[in-house]
């Protein structure tokens, strides 16, 4: 077996770690005490949250490109950048609701925010949960935008990672941008 294939325990550690990463961060959303005011400082935690993201987008990208198995780099970056993009909004809905009642159509539980988040990613908007106040469709909008980000720009941006990656183990020469 050459160095560039995966062993049995780099397939292992592929899917282990993503189970634990969305484990762990579902976990944290749950326990992290989210009873604090909507004021100046919920925006600056969701802006610096949003450039977590970010320098994670460029870290894991990185990682990618050194990786020594870039396919199941990139399977765990997803697995980390989603997730954790997907709880921050939730986040901000929850807090957006305790504070100002009424923001959305219903009262929202930590597990509605995150069903909320869920479905406007996905696109299906079942309609059951729907934001009222215009603050609220604000955050909604901009979390929509940064789907369609996260989704066309951060999907492509790790997959020529990972295809560049794959190239560099398996010795070919680089090719240039398209």
């Amino acid at each position: 077996m050459n160095k560039t294939t995966p062993t049995r325990r780099s397939f292992l550690m592929a899917a282990v770690r993503p189970l634990v990463t969305v484990t762990a961060l579902v976990v944290g959303y749950y326990l992290l005490p989210l009873d604090r005011p909507l004021d100046l400082g919920t925006l600056v935690i969701l802006i610096i949250s949003l450039c977590v993201v970010v320098v994670l987008i460029v870290w894991e990208t990185r990682t990618i490109l050194r990786a020594r198995h870039p396919t199941l780099q990139g399977i765990q970056a997803l697995a980390l950048i989603v997730p954790l993009f997907l709880l921050v909004f939730a986040n901000v809905y929850y807090v957006m609701e305790y504070n100002q009642i009424g923001s959305f159509s219903e009262p929202l539980t930590r597990t509605d925010a995150l069903y909320f988040v869920v479905t406007v990613f996905a696109t299906v908007g079942f309609g059951d949960i729907a934001p009222v106040t215009e603050v609220a469709r604000i955050l909604v909008m901009v979390q929509m935008l940064g789907d369609l980000v996260l989704l066309g720009g951060v999907l492509r941006v790790i997959v020529t990672a990972v295809e560049r990656g794959r190239r560099r183990t398996a010795g070919e020469p680089r090719q240039a941008d398209s």
